[in-house]
């Protein structure tokens, strides 16, 4: 296939199957499909929040928001930052992710600090599936809160499969691990048929509801 033929049909269509796309560089406008022989997920029904980030979550350093700032958020996380010179995040993926925002099938998690975006998240919505994608920090703990409050809405809303694609040492702290494709494949194929709710945590969650919601893994 032909990268200017992906639509964001086909994007959803590859995520249910199990693939996903990537970029060659930020300027480079051309896509490939990623299936790794181990996926990474974090597994909803075992992960562990620190207990110094707790400490975090309850402080309240920040105003947390959902899909509020899609596009922006995409786009911090496309920027480069210490650590991480280039991306993977092209101009063609924030368009087609942000196709999938509108259509209610891809989200944002926000972190802001007096107005000013300085944590996030975004990922894919399929099912009782999660497809994190990527996340960006320009302030303290500020990616590890807004992961925290992904961890507690998909809990809350059903969701079953939470994919990280690859395992970091900044993932492996709340206990992800990672599976052989065949596994991942049949954990998948299972979540994608399940109905799950994004929205079942009220946008103005507090800390104690966050916790609440996943203190039976903690």
């Amino acid at each position: 296939m032909e990268d200017d033929e992906i639509t964001a049909d086909i994007l959803l269509r590859a995520y249910a199957y199990g693939v996903f796309p990537m970029g060659e560089s930020r300027d480079d406008p051309s896509l490939y499909w990623v299936d790794p022989t181990e996926r990474g997920i974090l597994p909803l029904d075992s992960f562990h929040v620190p207990r110094k980030l707790k400490r975090t979550i309850r402080q309240r350093p920040y105003d947390v928001t959902v899909d509020t700032a899609f596009r922006a958020t995409m786009a911090a996380c496309a920027t480069p930052a210490p650590g991480r010179s280039g991306t993977w995040i092209n101009d063609r993926i924030v368009d087609l992710y942000c196709e999938l925002n509108a259509r209610g099938a891809a989200h944002s998690v926000e972190c802001w600090k007096d107005g000013v975006l300085v944590g996030g998240l975004y990922g894919v919505s399929l099912g009782a599936a999660f497809f994190g994608e990527s996340m960006f920090s320009r302030a303290t703990d500020a990616s590890k809160v807004a992961l925290v409050h992904l961890l507690a809405r998909l809990r809350r809303g059903g969701f079953t499969l939470l994919d990280t694609q690859f395992v970091t040492d900044h993932l492996a702290q709340f206990g992800a691990v990672e599976i052989p494709r065949s596994e991942y494949r049949e954990r998948l194929a299972d979540a994608i048929e399940v109905p799950a709710d994004f929205y079942s945590l009220a946008a103005d969650a507090g800390p104690e509801e966050i916790l609440q919601s996943l203190s039976h893994t903690s």
